[in-house]
């Protein structure tokens, strides 16, 4: 089998890698662990970056599972830091024109995009994969910009029912969606989306979380082939 991990930035994964560099045989760009074939792929921030290097990724090579695993911020005060979620749905959070009062008229609302055409299904985009037993299901946000002021937050909840916020996840499920790529997106929040605090972040929490829950389900593929 033969899986790609892929992340916005390699701390966000470098426990996994430092685990795989340890347990697994290197031969060309794949780390074989075991049966399971392991490829990694370091996009840089962003949807622009993730977009063009998966679409440069995919028209190469098919992959049985892409897993995307990244940090990201929660709507909810109740979620606690270090959750791990598989997000099931992304959307585009700040795709359209701002108008005169500050809100966002979103690239749907203006009628220049078919909110049902592919890959978007009524202006989300779904994990065919759907929910899952093993982690807790979310709807993600994708900015390019980060909420950090209590008036664009309050605006944004208003606007988008979500669960997560990054910068990579609609990206990442609109390349895997067209290129018929089978995926998974699990999001481990760092903080709750919140006016900007980054006193109340915990990096090293999230970054922990995501990795033992992405080793796990590493280990798990591998005792099953």
């Amino acid at each position: 089998m033969k899986v790609l991990v892929v992340s916005a930035t390699p701390f966000e994964i470098a426990p996994t890698m430092k685990h795989l560099g340890e347990h697994a045989v290197q031969r060309e760009n794949s780390l074989f662990f075991g049966l399971l074939e392991v490829q990694t792929l370091i996009t840089g921030v962003g949807s622009t970056a993730t977009a063009f290097v998966l679409g440069q990724t995919f028209a190469k090579q098919k992959f049985d599972l892409a897993i995307q695993a990244g940090i990201g911020g929660a709507f909810s005060p109740d979620v606690a830091l270090g959750t791990v979620f598989n997000v099931v749905s992304e959307q585009f959070g700040d795709l359209g024109v701002e108008q005169k009062d500050g809100h966002l008229t979103d690239v749907f609302e203006m009628e220049l995009a078919d909110r049902s055409a592919p890959p978007f299904t009524e202006g989300k985009m779904l994990n065919p994969a759907g929910a899952s037993d093993f982690l807790p299901s979310a709807k993600g946000l994708t900015v390019n910009k980060v909420h950090g002021s209590e008036k664009s937050i309050a605006a944004i909840r208003r606007k988008y029912d979500a669960d997560v916020e990054s910068m990579e996840g609609a990206a990442f499920f609109y390349a895997c969606l067209l290129a018929g790529q089978p995926f998974l997106e699990l999001r481990s929040i760092s903080n709750i989306v919140e006016p900007r605090n980054r006193d109340n972040w915990d990096l090293p929490k999230a970054i922990d979380a995501l990795n033992q829950t992405l080793l796990e389900m590493l280990e798990t593929i591998k005792s099953q082939l």
